[in-house]
């Protein structure tokens, strides 16, 4: 089954500048593995510790948030597209 990731700008140094790469896998927890097997360093920017998704980091099946789907465990199919989008905080108080 292969689905494409869509990589931010900040992990393309990763991917030597792709900003989509094609992967196989049966869930997210699939994809995140291999976009560590064939892109060293990734998984750390992507999930903490324990293997879970860090809490800036937002993963999208089809522009669905995995975290009201069923988190790593969501099921991917072929032709699914993945969007990874690190969260973005920050401002200036004089702003409000």
């Amino acid at each position: 089954m292969s689905v494409t990731v869509r990589i931010p700008t900040p992990l393309r140094t990763l991917t030597k500048g792709a900003d989509e790469v094609k992967l196989e896998g049966k869930n997210i927890k699939d994809i995140v593995e291999n976009l560590e097997a064939n892109y060293k360093g990734i998984k750390e920017r992507i999930c903490d510790n324990e293997g879970q998704i860090r809490r800036f980091v937002n993963v999208y099946l089809n522009d669905e948030d995995i975290r009201f789907i069923d988190n790593l465990k969501t099921p991917v199919k072929d032709g699914d597209h993945i969007s990874i989008v690190p969260a973005i905080a920050g401002g200036n108080s004089a702003d409000k």
